[in-house]
Formats: C-alpha cells, structure tokens, sequence
C-alpha cells in the first residue's frame, strides 16, 4: 500500500506553536534582559540568564538579506542531488527583533525585495516510514500564502 500523506506532522515537535494550518515559531524571551531568540531555548545567548519564557513568534516579518544556493549542500544532504534544484535562503526580521534564518518559497531574485514583507509558510520535507508528510518552516513574500 503507498504511503498517505493525509496526516502532516513537523519535523521537530517542538518548532510550532499553534496548528500547522495557523502555524507560528516557537521562540523564547529572557526575563532578564529581553532578548528574544529563535528556535526556543531556556538560556539566553546575550546575558547567560537561566529561565526564559516561551513565546509565539509573529507569522510576518522584513526580508533582511538572502541568497539563492546554485548547489547541492555538502553531506548529509538530505535530498538528491542529481536532481538538484536551486532555492533560496534569507533571513526574515521579525517585529520581536529576531531575525530567522529560513528556506524562503521564492527562489527567483528578480522577485526578491530586500525589506520585502514575508510570511510564515510550512513546507514539505520528506515522508517518514509512517507515510506522514514530514514538515517544516519558510518564509513565502507576503500575500502568496
């Protein structure tokens, strides 16, 4: 029997916050100095404070910067590579003031804006030994959703 690919599932339980079909990031804020950092994590990376609070990223930030890989990524590269297809890579600042490193949904620079609004998106991966899409994060210009 195939796989079903019915039931999606993220790639790390702990990525999402919210549904996959309202998905927001999973990000976390130091009570001590206010830093906010992506992916969640219980120390803060500026002050060394232990204990910081989870938070739902916002789904829409700025591009910052990005780039369009031409070739495949070294191993463990997970996909094929006689097949290659190139995509781009940005990071997108979101209104909390951290800026997300992400795959983005448009690969064409000609359509790419730095300063351009973007938006969360979830993006196939792979399908696990279960059938289940595997799923993970991009950022896709804002109103292609």
């Amino acid at each position: 029997m195939p796989p079903s690919t019915s039931e999606r599932v993220p790639i790390d339980a702990g990525l999402f916050a919210g549904s996959l079909e309202a998905p927001r990031l999973r990000g976390s804020r130091c009570g001590a100095c206010g830093e906010t950092t992506f992916p969640a994590q219980a120390g803060c990376p500026s002050c060394t404070a232990q204990g910081c609070e989870e938070v739902e990223l916002s789904p829409r930030g700025t591009l910052w910067t990005y780039t369009v890989q031409r070739f495949p990524p070294p191993p463990p590269y997970a996909g094929d590579s006689e097949n290659f297809v190139p995509f781009a890579v940005g990071y997108v600042e979101l209104p909390e003031g951290v800026r997300v490193e992400a795959r983005l949904t448009e690969s064409n620079p000609d359509r790419l804006v730095i300063g351009m609004e973007m938006e969360l998106a979830v993006e196939a991966f792979a399908v696990d030994d279960e059938g289940r899409e595997v799923v993970t994060f991009a950022f896709a210009p804002a109103g292609t959703n």
